[in-house]
């Protein structure tokens, strides 16, 4: 396959400490320990339906709220997969999934493009999962794509309870980015007729 994709980042600020590593050609096992349980839980789903391998550990003031943790992981995470993604060359960059969770069903559409933009049309019926804010999941997406220049559209098309919809919104995710970093041997130089991305 060439060069390995994998990527390693390390951010440390007076709010959170995280160490990250991607891998996205190796469907490995994943360890996620922010401090966070259902955040974990969504991450290591996540990596598992994207084919990924990824570890992260991060301590962050959770005393207070989960907020910078998790906004911290997503700037971690789209700094990861822009440097795995390194030129794109041969990517099909464009992903899409629609994933079922129950009574829920998400569907998510991207662009590795270098234009972050995010279309956030998610709808969650309460304001927590256990301790976990839902609030959290959009500043989650916010910090992906501005770190990792990626367009996202995340569509909650319809679901009632919470974990289910977020589940199913970080399973398609997944999938979608998985899509959209496969290498294509049809592919010459980069997905795009400007020949840069």
């Amino acid at each position: 396959m060439g060069n390995r994709r994998v990527a390693q980042v390390s951010r440390t600020t007076t709010e959170t400490t995280i160490e990250l590593s991607l891998a996205l050609d190796e469907a490995g096992e994943s360890r996620i320990d922010t401090g966070v349980p259902f955040f974990d839980h969504m991450l290591t789903l996540f990596a598992r339906h994207g084919f990924f391998t990824l570890q992260v550990k991060a301590q962050g003031d959770i005393a207070v709220d989960a907020h910078h943790t998790v906004e911290d992981v997503g700037i971690c995470l789209g700094e990861a997969f822009a440097r795995a993604w390194g030129d794109k060359v041969g990517m099909r960059r464009f992903g899409e999934a629609a994933v079922p969770m129950g009574e829920a069903l998400a569907w998510v559409v991207l662009d590795v493009c270098s234009r972050p933009f995010l279309v956030y049309n998610v709808s969650l019926p309460q304001g927590k999962v256990g301790t976990f804010d839902t609030e959290l999941v959009e500043e989650f997406f916010q910090a992906f794509i501005r770190h990792s220049g990626v367009t996202l559209h995340l569509h909650l098309l319809y679901g009632s309870n919470t974990h289910h919809m977020i589940e199913a919104l970080f399973k398609a995710f997944g999938r979608a980015l998985a899509e959209a970093s496969t290498l294509d041997p049809r592919i010459q130089g980069v997905l795009s007729t400007k020949g840069a991305l």
